[in-house]
């Protein structure tokens, strides 16, 4: 399972050292990157990649314009990218100018998937949605019982 907050900083090549807490769970050579939700980037492994495109794919109607939004917007910015010697992945300069990467970035691991975010524009998030948070918490995780 992908969990963790990480943060690292994004060098002038558009390189980001991988948390080697993360690449251990991945056991692979590289991830898709494409376009997050909220202005950040989203990197899969290849099988979830690939389950999730054609979960998209088997329920998208080319005559559907909201369809062909999300498959323009999400699917269509997907690269595949490798981590190198040093357990760094290249950034393409494309998601890095999406999602305002600039220096300090954070890295979230959401269990199947993970997110890149700029440090700064995270930070931001997670204030502009405090009460919104606490509310979206009550309504959907109220009847958990821990």
């Amino acid at each position: 399972m992908l969990c963790g907050e990480y943060n690292n900083t994004l060098d002038e090549k558009g390189r980001i050292q991988f948390p080697a807490k993360l690449r251990s769970v991945l056991q692979q050579d590289g991830l898709v990157v494409t376009r997050g939700l909220d202005r950040c980037l989203m990197l899969f492994t290849m099988d979830e990649w690939t389950s999730l495109t054609e979960k998209i794919m088997g329920s998208a109607s080319l005559f559907d314009s909201n369809k062909r939004m999300v498959l323009r917007r999400f699917l269509s910015p997907g690269q595949e990218v490798a981590f190198d010697k040093s357990g760094r992945l290249s950034i393409p300069q494309s998601l890095r100018d999406y999602a305002g990467l600039k220096g300090e970035c954070t890295i979230l691991g959401m269990n199947k998937y993970m997110e890149l975010w700029d440090s700064e524009t995270y930070g931001k998030y997670l204030e502009e949605t405090e009460d919104s948070f606490i509310q979206a918490a009550s309504e959907s995780m109220g009847d958990i019982i821990l």
